[in-house]
């Protein structure tokens, strides 16, 4: 089994569900779910790059994903934020030589925590492609700046099915091997994170192998129930930033949303350029925190000394001595 991550934590438990924060919902065009879901899809808490939430049931395995330029997407594209626990707000697809290509994101990790990384997929079986990709691993750009995965190379995705917004996948049985119980944490975390970013799907129901999991790896996690976000609270970053994303081009002034559990709700964003120059640094809040994770939606003015790699920092200011506490940074293209 092959697992880059970290295990700094002896135990990780599944967390309390949390109550996330309201935020708007981005009206938009979705597809239909695969499966015999013909229930609407959910609101969402999302943004530019998610993808129309359909899912397909198609089964198979990954290919990797080798490409050494930045992201997949060229630039940032405003949408708004949705309802609580909800990831984000399709796209509208791309239509090129017959088919319908979205953009969406999948989840690795970069430290311990979940973090969000750009893929197009084509639709209908949106959910099936993005799960794939996470599958197939980060890209040696997304390695380069520190991205990695808990799930064991050789994984493959047998089947996706949703309905009544819960996402049955059913994975190979490659998928629990090794591993501790940060690792096991994870890898599920990332499953998670990346199929509950389609509007049509709230929580996951895990399969390997076609049987039912109630109880995940030598650890022992239970899954007998239906799983979401709230139920990994512990594996998303204090602030997770859900746009930009990795890699993306960015234009004064850019939007950036996402979600945050930080004291008092108060945490800061800082832009720095090409020539490592802070472009901006601005303190925002977000709609609940300190135990709740709530919302964010900021758009931040930056003045760039050039334009080139920069980074997008989010960190808090600890309140007994005022240190940074950096809780993830965003390697961007920082455009004049």
């Amino acid at each position: 089994m092959n697992t880059d991550i970290p295990t700094r934590r002896t135990t990780h438990r599944l967390s309390r569900p949390m109550v996330l924060a309201a935020a708007v919902v981005l009206a938009s065009s979705m597809a239909t779910a695969c499966g015999s879901d013909t229930s609407s899809p959910g609101a969402s808490t999302g943004g530019d790059r998610p993808s129309t939430p359909s899912a397909g049931g198609t089964t198979g395995g990954t290919t990797g994903n080798e490409s050494a330029t930045p992201g997949q997407g060229a630039s940032t594209t405003p949408s708004t934020p949705g309802t609580p626990n909800k990831p984000g707000t399709p796209a509208p697809p791309v239509t090129s030589g017959g088919e319908s290509e979205v953009l969406t994101s999948v989840y690795f990790l970069h430290g311990e925590k979940v973090s969000p990384a750009p893929r197009t997929v084509t639709a209908p079986t949106t959910a099936a492609g993005a799960l794939r990709a996470l599958l197939a691993g980060p890209n040696r750009y997304e390695r380069r700046h520190g991205r990695t995965t808990a799930i064991p190379s050789g994984t493959t995705l047998r089947s996706v099915v949703v309905r009544s917004h819960v996402a049955t996948i059913d994975l190979s049985g490659r998928y629990d091997d090794g591993g501790g119980s940060l690792s096991m944490q994870a890898r599920l975390a990332q499953v998670v994170f990346t199929a509950t970013r389609f509007p049509s799907i709230h929580k996951v129901q895990f399969e390997l192998d076609g049987k039912p999991v109630t109880a995940f790896g030598g650890e022992g996690i239970v899954l007998n129930h239906p799983v979401g976000r709230v139920d990994f609270e512990d594996l998303a970053p204090l602030v997770l930033v859900e746009s930009p994303l990795i890699g993306d081009s960015i234009r004064t002034p850019v939007r950036v949303w996402g979600s945050a559990n930080t004291f008092e709700a108060m945490f800061k964003l800082k832009i720095t350029d090409a020539n490592g120059r802070t472009a901006a640094d601005v303190h925002v809040m977000a709609t609940s925190g300190t135990g709740t994770r709530g919302t964010f939606d900021v758009t931040i003015p930056y003045k760039a000394t050039s334009s080139g790699a920069g980074t997008l920092t989010a960190y808090w200011e600890s309140p007994e001595d005022g240190r940074a506490v950096i809780e993830d940074t965003v390697p961007l293209t920082v455009r004049r």
